[in-house]
């Protein structure tokens, strides 16, 4: 069994690219597979492992400059879930695409996921989804907004034409983790608005602590590795990815005639032309042959 950590931490590096060596090296050392995103504004990422190597990591991080108090949730995977290990450097540990935006700085009000379910069962609280639309398309909470978002980045340009239909009400937001609603919200501050507030630890602690018979989630979460998507008590879902799309799709959906492995699914096949699909079948044939040879 895999532990698999999911963290984030906003703080303000001075120079990040001299973290990544050490941090690098140190997740090799520990057999640590995953993806950490450095950048000035702080760290994020997923990594999984053993139990021992996981607490190195984070004794590690919790080091660098400003994170002493870095929070992460944990679950368990039975394989691991990644097949190597990155630490890249980035202009933005979640890419809104807004320069003046500073979680260091302000931040919506946090609601732990004890409180959530009150929260947003009041009628003057609208509920918005931050995460992208695939995302959503399996899983959200009942009656929550769906912006249909193609990514993160698009979230002001939607907020901007979508604003006034939220004038007096207090505004709710959720995302995976809680890192784009720590961006997000301050967004939003920053604009004027007075009464935001997220969910604290995001859908992930929510699953992890709320029963299902107490539940307002409906569907599936989902997380970005080979898991795919979690339910209640993060017990890993029945979602797998369409390798040509990178989109959840579910194990009936591979008796439709558009999927094939590697290739194309229902979401994606009209949406490719024959020569990426040529191109998209010798990646396929590559990797069974790498599987065939036990290559990771």
């Amino acid at each position: 069994m895999h532990v698999v950590a999911a963290l984030y931490h906003f703080t303000h590096f001075a120079d990040p690219g001299a973290l990544k060596a050490p941090l690098l090296e140190l997740c090799r050392e520990v057999g640590m597979r995953g993806t950490l995103l450095l950048a000035s504004e702080g760290i994020n990422g997923t990594i999984a492992g053993s139990r021992q190597g996981i607490d190195a990591v984070l004794a590690h991080v919790r080091a660098l400059p400003g994170c002493a108090d870095l929070h992460w949730k944990e679950s368990r995977a039975g394989s691991m879930p990644f097949k190597r290990m990155k630490v890249r450097l980035k202009g933005e540990i979640v890419t809104l695409g807004q320069p003046g935006v500073d979680p260091c700085a302000q931040v919506g009000r946090h609601v732990p996921a004890q409180d959530w379910n009150a929260l947003i069962s009041q009628p003057d609280v609208v509920v918005i989804d931050t995460r992208n639309a695939y995302e959503v398309a399996i899983g959200s909470f009942r009656g929550a907004i769906d912006p249909h978002t193609r990514a993160f980045r698009d979230f002001p340009a939607w907020w901007a034409q979508n604003r006034d239909r939220f004038q007096n009400r207090r505004i709710a937001m959720f995302c995976t983790g809680g890192i784009r609603c720590e961006k997000s919200t301050s967004y939003l501050l920053g604009l004027g608005e007075t009464e935001v507030y997220h969910l604290k630890g995001g859908i992930l602690k929510y699953l992890e602590e709320i029963p299902p018979e107490e539940s307002l989630w409906e569907g599936a979460c989902f997380v970005f590795d080979e898991r795919v998507s979690v339910g209640h008590g993060l017990v890993e879902g029945r979602h797998m990815l369409c390798r040509a799309c990178r989109q959840p799709i579910l194990p009936a959906d591979t008796a439709r005639p558009q999927y094939e492995q590697g290739v194309s699914c229902h979401l994606c096949a009209d949406k490719t032309s024959a020569a990426q699909k040529a191109r998209f079948r010798e990646r396929q044939k590559q990797l069974e042959l790498a599987k065939m040879r036990d290559d990771a």
